[in-house]
């Protein structure tokens, strides 16, 4: 089962998503309210941020943006990457964030990460609170391990609470949510919303042409994207672009979205130009033969069994 969430307006929200993580950084104001633009002109509904993102001005711009057509759109935003997940810190991060954002409700408040140092009654109690006062109407997961995904259904499920999205990182070099995340999102009925579908820029090709970008420009980049087989992928994507007459990225993100389990890919970018290509992705679904092509081109991790002998 696909998991859908809703807009304000009860319209089902957009099945692609913008990661505002640049806007404010690498992205100026102006390259930001541009893209955002080209996401509405293109009918995405569904955008993220997160409290610690270019310290604030990602939510502030953000919120600017949204403002004139709040209800037709679903905004989530993330707590918790520092500080940890205690009540103390969640209500006061959120009340930053929402400030930014001048929102008085977020539709989708995210654990940024797992806490291992806090319980997670305390966790859900307080965003189960945060519901109930009518501030989230979804509750989300970022970055936490399928094991830890359902020790909080566990917990949340005493405050009448439920998990409806998950956000862990997905690409063509980066495959390991296949083992275990993505299918138990779809048998908990967790709408899983990807981020990362170009690795870094990486499965654009740019860095094969001397390109810049994340990859050189943060060591944490480099180090997730540094193994040379993964540059090897990204160029046979390349390859396959050439031969398709199709640009690199539209592929990346058009795989991504093509997968059994229903992603929902978040894209983002530094500029409207550079956003284009993905957001091509939207109208270019893969055929089946393509989709098993592209995905020949990086190693299919194995089941979380590790019986691949039984794989038909």
């Amino acid at each position: 089962m696909t998991r859908l969430l809703e807009t304000v307006n009860g319209t089902a929200a957009s099945q692609f998503a913008f990661g505002a993580m640049q806007f404010g950084g690498r992205a100026t104001p102006d390259q930001s309210k541009a893209m955002y633009a080209s996401c509405r002109a293109a009918g995405i509904t569904h955008f993220d941020t997160a409290y610690l993102y270019t310290d604030g001005a990602s939510e502030t711009l953000l919120g600017q943006m949204v403002a004139p057509e709040r209800e037709a759109l679903l905004i989530a935003t993330k707590v918790g990457y520092v500080g940890g997940a205690g009540d103390a810190n969640i209500r006061q991060q959120f009340d930053i964030s929402r400030t930014r954002l001048q929102l008085d409700m977020v539709d989708i408040l995210y654990l940024h990460r797992f806490d291992p140092d806090t319980e997670l009654s305390e966790t859900f109690e307080c965003l189960a609170n945060l519901k109930r006062d009518g501030k989230i109407r979804y509750v989300g997961l970022s970055n936490f391990a399928a094991w830890q995904v359902m020790k909080a259904i566990r917990v949340a499920a005493k405050y009448d609470l439920s998990i409806d999205v998950m956000q862990p990182m997905y690409n063509l070099v980066k495959r390991q949510a296949e083992v275990e995340i993505l299918p138990m999102c779809q048998d908990q009925n967790i709408l899983a919303a990807t981020y990362s579908p170009l690795g870094g820029g990486l499965l654009t090709g740019k860095y094969a042409t001397g390109g810049q970008g994340r990859l050189k420009e943060d060591s944490r980049y480099g180090a997730r994207y540094g193994a040379g087989w993964m540059a090897e992928t990204a160029d046979a994507l390349g390859a396959l672009a050439v031969e398709l007459g199709q640009d690199a990225a539209t592929l990346a993100v058009a795989w991504v979205a093509a997968s059994r389990f229903a992603p929902v890919p978040i894209i983002s970018a530094r500029s409207a130009e550079q956003l284009a290509p993905s957001l091509a992705a939207m109208s270019h679904p893969l055929s089946s033969d393509l989709y098993d092509r592209i995905s020949g081109l990086s190693m299919t991790p194995p089941p979380a069994t590790d019986r691949l002998e039984e794989q038909a």
